[in-house]
């Protein structure tokens, strides 16, 4: 997260000495935009991953959940969150394919007469799809073990 929002500012001190230099000496900063599309909005948008699962803080609709029992919602949870790790892992393999594909070819954009390296911002999203995995995984160990807390005090009652 604190990565996400670092990038997030730096973007913000970026653009605003483009805007100044392009404004007030008429000379704007080269590759700004570069910049910003291959490393700012790529860090700002796939960083925080991890910490929103931590926090299970994804947008969710309980219109169909809101009367379904605890103990059936804990269970409910952990195959979301079971379903949502499937769906990364591929997420990760993939983007981490193609991210070595693309170091391989040198991947670089022409940036004022130059080139600018971009293959390493491929390597944020598997990255950033792993450590939401670990969250995750972590989380279903532990939804489950409240799980068999709530069907042992039902059974008990």
């Amino acid at each position: 997260m604190w990565a996400g929002l670092l990038a997030g500012a730096l973007m913000m001190v970026h653009v605003s000495a483009d805007v100044a230099g392009r404004t007030i000496f008429n000379s704007p900063l080269i590759g700004t935009n570069e910049i910003v599309s291959g490393y700012y909005m790529v860090a700002v948008a796939y960083l925080p991953w991890a910490w929103i699962a931590k926090n299970d803080d994804h947008i969710s609709v309980e219109l169909f959940t809101m009367k379904v029992p605890e103990h059936i919602m804990i269970w409910l949870e952990m195959v979301l969150k079971v379903t949502t790790v499937a769906y990364v892992c591929v997420f990760v393999w993939q983007t981490f394919i193609r991210a070595v594909e693309q170091m391989h070819r040198g991947e670089a954009l022409e940036v004022g007469g130059s080139y600018m390296a971009l293959w390493p911002s491929r390597y944020v999203l598997p990255l950033a799809g792993a450590l939401m995995i670990i969250y995750l995984v972590v989380r279903v160990i532990r939804d489950f073990g409240r799980a068999i807390d709530k069907n042992s005090e039902a059974g008990e009652v």
